[in-house]
């Protein structure tokens, strides 16, 4: 019985150390490092610092802000491979490494998303 006790304590903690923990943290970059090359690489200056773009000023781009950072990491890496086709992100994503594309997903990923911009 004891043994069940303490199981059941550590599945209650993995459980709440999930629920917690931000989406960044878990998608394997680095998200201060994402931010700087988001910042270096252009990101921001469509998709906003917070990933909810720079509306009204570029209305249909798309929210990165608390996307899976698995889905943002992949299509950068679509459209650096050619699989995704968009001329100016194919040129942006043309110079990211493997570690970049990382680091951005896992940033935009930590970001709250869906917000009302003014």
């Amino acid at each position: 019985m004891t043994g069940s006790f303490t199981m059941r304590k550590r599945f209650m903690l993995v459980f709440a150390l999930a629920c917690f923990t931000p989406l960044g943290v878990l998608a394997g970059g680095d998200t201060a490092a994402g931010k700087t090359k988001a910042n270096e690489a252009g990101c921001v200056t469509c998709h906003g610092q917070d990933g909810n773009g720079v509306s009204p000023r570029i209305p249909n781009v798309p929210k990165l802000a608390g996307q899976y950072a698995s889905f943002l990491a992949q299509a950068l890496k679509d459209y650096k491979t050619g699989k995704r086709v968009n001329a100016i992100m194919s040129g942006f994503a043309a110079n990211l490494t493997d570690e970049d594309r990382e680091n951005i997903a896992a940033y935009y990923a930590s970001q709250s998303g869906l917000r009302v911009l003014e």
